[in-house]
């Protein structure tokens, strides 16, 4: 029997480390919002539906403006979350009725590709939570409360953590919901709820480098580039998957003369 899996997509932020006077996930990007490069991966995905969370006042531009726009005909739902991440994480948990998996991702991260999703959907049947992620490049200082460097863990045991985190959907519900009960402001992202909450040990699964997430102008800038850099591979892996095509049909001509 075929399982349900469905998307979170969170656009709920106010960006106010961004200064541009609108939510950065409405930002343009590529000619189109921030947040629509992620719905747009998730639609052509194996996910079978996405529920967009966003601000209340930003519901209606969101059905009207992107949605149908777009043709997202995964997105069955739009809900309003939270002043806060985890809130909003609530909000469309509290929005599914019906699910098996779960993946949860910020709209801040235009540059997600299908097989970060693909690979999501498998860590999470296979382990029941998996987060994507990439090593730390750089070396990483501990801090006291002056600034004073007092630790430098090992960076081979350091990861940089992105989205989507994906889980068994009942795991994180039931972990959002103790998390909620209790007033708890300290979790930082879903597998810290999870980890907290259930016990249930998370699967740390490589995502990729260009999956930033866009919070400054600086990361809008480099977010350009990135999706430029990204058109000239594929335009350069055509032409290259053509050069083959043609290599092969004059073979095969002169093997039948």
């Amino acid at each position: 029997m075929k399982k349900k899996v469905i998307a979170i997509v969170l656009a709920a932020g106010e960006g106010k480390r961004m200064g541009s006077g609108i939510p950065k996930q409405y930002m343009i990007i590529k000619s189109r919002p921030m947040v629509y490069h992620s719905l747009k991966t998730f639609q052509e995905s194996d996910v079978d539906e996405i529920v967009l969370v966003t601000g209340a006042d930003e519901i209606e531009y969101c059905q009207k403006y992107i949605v149908e726009r777009y043709h997202f005909t995964k997105v069955t739902q739009i809900v309003a979350g939270g002043s806060e991440r985890y809130e909003s994480v609530y909000m469309g948990l509290q929005a599914i009725e019906d699910a098996d998996y779960v993946l949860i991702h910020d709209g801040a991260r235009p540059m997600i590709n299908k097989k970060i999703v693909s690979d999501s959907i498998e860590g999470a049947m296979k382990y029941g939570a998996c987060v994507v992620g990439m090593p730390a490049k750089d070396t990483i200082k501990v801090i006291d409360e002056n600034e004073y460097a007092k630790e430098t863990p090992p960076r081979k045991t350091l990861w940089v953590v992105q989205t989507p985190q994906s889980f068994e959907y009942q795991l994180v519900k039931k972990a959002y919901e103790q998390l909620i009960n209790v007033e708890d402001t300290t979790a930082t992202d879903d597998a810290m709820v999870v980890e907290k909450y259930s016990g249930h040990r998370v699967k740390l699964i490589e995502g990729s480098y260009d999956n930033i997430k866009v919070t400054t102008p600086e990361d809008v800038r480099i977010s350009r580039v990135l999706f430029k850099t990204r058109k000239i591979f594929h335009v350069l892996h055509e032409i290259h998957d053509r050069i083959i095509w043609f290599q092969m049909k004059l073979y095969l001509l002169k093997k039948k003369e």
